[in-house]
């Protein structure tokens, strides 16, 4: 669905993404590993929020591939290739309908059309209400997007990235800062978006990325290191010195929860 062939991002004499060959099928796969390793800029890459300084960003169209290397965010999201953020990124003032219409809107062929009554456009109203039903925010829809909880915004940003029915999601550490109480929701969310669309995850808690993936890729300095199915991921002994450090299912490495804590202070 998404590749990428020698994909490389220099910040001055700092190599942030250095020459990584990836391809995503019709799959859950997870990005890990340790802060700093590439994984935003990465997706920033493939998204178009950012210019590699070598490589080649490619979409699956039909039965080729299609370059959309230097295609701009919007252009990207269009093609059908749509993201979530790690900083929760909603309008607080607007419904939570509104907040998915509004996207249904951007995505479809009346995006210019603002000034036109809301009334004109039933269809993506309608869009809207299916994408909420799938996360479990019909009952929530009139409500201004800043009354909802932390975990409740994270699902309305996945219906957000549902919008226009992309065929490739990318969800930037959906449960960062999410309660414990609404971890399990927004994993199960996770994996159902997963049955009908490509995802690629970033993600920290491994207890998830364990269970929930098909595969597991990890950057280390820039590099992939290992790309595997989990089990074999978890076994690797390069993993283990540079990411894991002797994780084991149930225990989420002291080292990993530090990093959390430390990107959602300074979100």
């Amino acid at each position: 669905m998404l590749r990428t062939r020698g994909l490389t991002k220099d910040f001055g004499g700092l190599t942030a993404v250095d020459s990584v060959d990836f391809e995503l099928g019709s799959e859950l796969t997870s990005l890990i590993g340790p802060n700093g390793a590439g994984k935003t800029t990465f997706f920033n890459l493939l998204t178009g929020a950012l210019e590699p300084t070598a490589g080649t960003v490619e979409l699956r169209a039909g039965d080729g591939w299609t370059d959309i290397t230097d295609a701009a965010p919007h252009e990207t999201a269009r093609r059908g290739v749509h993201r979530s953020y790690q900083v929760t990124n909603v309008f607080p003032n607007s419904s939570v309908l509104e907040n998915v219409r509004i996207a249904e809107q951007a995505s479809g062929s009346d995006s210019h059309a603002i000034w036109r009554n809301v009334d004109h456009f039933e269809k993506y109203t309608e869009r809207a209400y299916a994408k909420l039903d799938r996360v479990g925010l019909t009952d929530r829809a009139t409500d201004p997007a800043s009354t909802l909880s932390h975990g409740a915004k994270r699902k309305l940003e996945v219906a957000i990235a549902l919008a226009g029915d992309p065929s490739v999601l990318l969800l930037d550490e959906p449960n960062a800062g999410v309660s414990s109480e609404s971890v399990d929701e927004v994993r199960d969310l996770v994996e159902d978006v997963a049955e009908d669309h490509a995802v690629l995850l970033v993600e920290h808690n491994m207890d998830i990325v364990m269970d929930v993936s098909d595969r597991v890729v990890v950057l280390h300095q820039g590099s992939v290191i290992a790309d595997d199915d989990p089990e074999a991921v978890r076994a690797d002994p390069d993993v283990q010195s540079a990411y894991l450090g002797g994780y084991e299912p149930g225990d989420l490495d002291d080292a990993t929860a530090d990093e959390t804590a430390a990107e959602e202070g300074s979100a």
